[in-house]
């Protein structure tokens, strides 16, 4: 049983019921996609992290790549 809390600001009024199996579906399918962004944002900075470091073991920063126009 997956419990919901919905707070009406306007009257201070407090439900708590069961979840609907639409809203458990909404709720893991946006559960599902910030773990494959949180992924794919850690591939990325893996990646640029990789760039850099091969950049310094050739003498360059990041610096010297704006000053070419890249």
């Amino acid at each position: 049983m997956t419990l919901i809390k919905i707070h009406n600001v306007e009257t201070g009024e407090i439900i708590e019921r069961e979840m609907t199996d639409d809203e458990i579906a909404q709720r893991e399918k946006d559960e599902q996609e910030a773990k494959e962004k949180k992924q794919a944002e850690t591939a990325k900075a893996a990646k640029k992290a990789e760039a850099e470091a091969k950049l310094t073991a050739l003498g360059l920063d990041v610096e010297d790549l704006r000053a070419l126009g890249l």
